[in-house]
């Protein structure tokens, strides 16, 4: 046997197998014998069939059988053997010249295609950071405060609107046949648009221009869809079916059960600290995962690792065909190679410093998960009992791939933390709305 490498570029290559017949004819032979032990032919007894004619019956079978048993193992051996890191999986490379004739051809030559990543570099000692931490300050928790009791007040239908209210009724544009039932938020329309809306009554009809409306306040205070925003031309009217308006709730025992459940506080200086806590604790999350995002970028920046993309392509499509087309996965590629990449320098970094993700670790991780989906729908303490049977379950769904999932992610939790620890980290406190101008960049 004979396996050549041919490197076209730093990270693209051919692997060549030549296979003689003192290769593969052992094997052959052997599985031949074996075939005629067991063989049922009509006119001999069982296993009693001259070889020559279980040879015309299953020689070319169990020849290719056992050369592809032969190229797989083989491929695989040498690959395991070089220091470059395979990428998907080898594709054959097929001719229209390499027409195999197995009956008498008795040398054969394979061809595969790679592609893989030569080493990574990655200085930790050369790459700045910033760590960002959200202030709960006192505007935030107002705003915060004003939405709870806005939010979770009655609901009422008053005779006359107000500037605050919610007014339903039917839309219609007398330029196109547009009409639909729609609940308008004055709050989130012009001031002078609001005032036309504001001191009516039922049953009566507002005029107005679709030049009076700016363009996102479409979707967000009338609910409409842009291909519904076209239709919604020149002059409109707006016939008003109802006025809806949430009183404010008051700060007392009943309001605090709503928001956190039954007698978890019980003062407004407990609810007022309980919110706060809350909310440093969810935008705490919200920091650490737009930190972590960002040092991805920057590892990703320092390595420089350039993937085999012709190849990768062709790959996808190949492992994937029949469901994918050539249109999607150069659509999908560039997030595919995003995620590709940083699971690279993830197992490099994990390798060269002995970061291995515990099973008690996934359990943990998990847990959390759990805990936080129920927290959502007020259910999270009356769950906990129940917990390692959803654990369980979970981790066992996807055929085992929610565990390999979790354990990827404790995983990338472990070797984030360590760059942590490794780099230049400058921490840096910062205002909700400096954050959200991060998140548009």
């Amino acid at each position: 046997m004979e396996i050549t490498l041919d490197k076209h570029s730093v990270n693209q290559a051919s692997i060549k197998i030549k296979l003689s017949e003192a290769d593969y004819q052992p094997k052959v032979e052997a599985k031949l014998k074996e075939h005629a032990r067991k063989a049922n032919i009509k006119g001999f007894r069982p296993g009693k069939a001259p070889i020559s004619m279980v040879k015309n019956m299953y020689g070319t079978s169990v020849l290719v059988e056992e050369i592809n048993s032969i190229l797989g193992e083989s491929l695989n051996g040498y690959l395991k053997e070089q220091t470059f890191k395979i990428l998907g999986d080898p594709l054959p490379v097929i001719k229209q010249e390499d027409t195999i004739d197995w009956k008498t051809q008795k040398e054969f030559e394979f061809e595969y295609k790679i592609g893989f990543v030569d080493g990574i570099e990655l200085p930790l000692d050369k790459i700045n950071a910033t760590k960002y931490s959200i202030k709960v300050d006192q505007k935030l928790m107002d705003e915060t405060l004003e939405n709870l009791i806005s939010q979770y007040g009655n609901s009422t239908n008053p005779e006359v609107s107000e500037s605050t209210d919610s007014i339903y009724g039917d839309l219609e544009s007398t330029a196109t046949e547009f009409k639909k039932s729609v609940s308008l938020d004055l709050t989130k329309i012009t001031k002078k648009l609001a005032e036309k809306f504001t001191g009516i009554s039922k049953d009566e009809v507002i005029t107005f221009e679709d030049k009076d409306v700016k363009k996102d306040q479409w979707e967000e205070a009338f609910g409409l869809e842009t291909e519904e925003t076209d239709q919604a031309t020149g002059v409109l009217t707006f016939t008003v079916k109802n006025i809806n308006r949430t009183e404010k709730a008051e700060m007392n025992q009943e309001f605090f059960d709503k928001i956190f459940g039954p007698d978890l506080v019980s003062s407004e200086e407990e609810f007022i600290a309980k919110v706060k806590e809350t909310l440093q604790g969810n935008y705490d999350r919200e920091s650490k995962v737009f930190t972590e995002e960002e040092l991805k970028k920057e590892l990703t920046s320092k390595a420089k690792i350039d993937l085999p993309e012709t190849f990768l392509k062709e790959w996808l499509l190949e492992a994937n065909k029949g469901k994918v087309t050539l249109e999607d996965v150069e659509k999908e590629f560039p997030l595919y190679a995003k995620q590709l990449t940083w699971s690279l320098i993830s197992n490099h970094l994990a390798t060269e410093n002995k970061i291995q993700a515990e099973h008690e670790e996934v359990l943990e991780k998990t847990k959390q998960m759990v805990r936080e989906q129920f927290a959502s729908s007020g259910l999270g303490s009356q769950m906990e009992d129940s917990m390692d049977m959803f654990v369980d379950n979970y981790l066992k769904g996807e055929e085992g791939q929610n565990y390999m999932n979790m354990l990827t992610s404790v995983q990338n939790d472990k070797v984030l933390s360590f760059v942590e620890n490794q780099i230049k980290l400058i921490e840096k406190e910062i205002s909700i709305d400096e954050f959200k101008e991060l998140l548009a960049k």
